[in-house]
């Protein structure tokens, strides 16, 4: 059994609607950065291509709405705002297309802003380095940021595959705010936050992530989906993301986030 004496206490998510303060942002120049070179990764297994199950859209006049999920210790305000939030951190590349839709209506919210925040290769966020056990540069920034979505209400972020934490199976946590105005000096002012979650990979993908370099020096044993405290098999209306490619040339995670003004 996996030891969790030392795993921070989930806190539930802040309730819908709670006001954004203005918060110090830099916008990112490249929304999508060719040539994902974030690290040298090397694997001796095969290299398993999985599909989860996409989450429901509108099919007629019926949309998911996407479970809320505990927000957890390691948040930060005050994120960057950018389209590749690697900050120089080696990994497998990992392409994010997150839609974002209104669940009483399916209609996609645009200018939304969604940020996301996970662990490095080894386990360990930003602004908390050393938590997970391992000794390693920490900017405060590392795997954090996100990006107003698109007329079609579509998130699309750069990063990579995340590593695992004591107690915790391979997750990204999610915010999506609505109302944010974006000021000239590179900040933004007001809003509201309306979805709290977190987003999730098949085992069969990492199974194969985790033999591979720098995944496989994490020291510390790796909880799976079946064992984890938070995922609650619910498939993509709980977070779990479709995903396609392979460790050697990287993966692609979709996702479709329900949710209520």
């Amino acid at each position: 059994m996996t030891d969790t004496s030392h795993v921070p206490a989930e806190v539930p998510p802040n309730v819908a609607g709670r006001p954004v303060g203005r918060r110090t942002v830099l916008f990112g120049t490249g929304a999508a950065v060719a040539g994902l070179a974030v690290g040298a990764c090397t694997t001796t297994e095969p290299s398993p291509t999985a599909t989860a199950t996409p989450t429901a859209t509108a099919t007629g006049d019926v949309c998911t709405l996407t479970k809320e999920l505990t927000e957890g210790p390691y948040y930060l305000d005050g994120q960057l705002v950018r389209a590749d939030i690697t900050d120089g951190k080696a990994g497998i590349p990992l392409k994010l297309t997150l839609t974002v839709v209104d669940a009483d209506t399916c209609e996609p919210l645009p200018d939304a802003l969604v940020e996301l925040w996970h662990s490095d290769a080894l386990g360990e966020y930003s602004g908390f380095v050393g938590r997970n056990g391992h000794d390693e540069p920490d900017n405060g920034t590392f795997l954090r940021g996100g990006v107003l979505t698109d007329s079609g209400g579509v998130a699309a972020i750069t990063t990579v595959y995340p590593g695992w934490y004591r107690g915790r199976c391979i997750h990204i946590h999610v915010k999506v705010h609505t109302n944010v105005t974006p000021t000239s000096d590179g900040h933004f002012t007001g809003g509201q936050e309306i979805h709290t979650g977190q987003l999730f990979f098949d085992e069969k993908v990492t199974d194969a992530v985790a033999r591979v370099t720098p995944y496989s020096t994490n020291s510390v044993t790796r909880t799976t989906l079946a064992q984890d405290s938070i995922y609650d098999e619910g498939g993509a209306a709980s977070g779990l993301l479709t995903l396609t490619g392979t460790p050697s040339t990287g993966y692609t995670g979709t996702l479709t986030l329900g949710v209520e003004r």
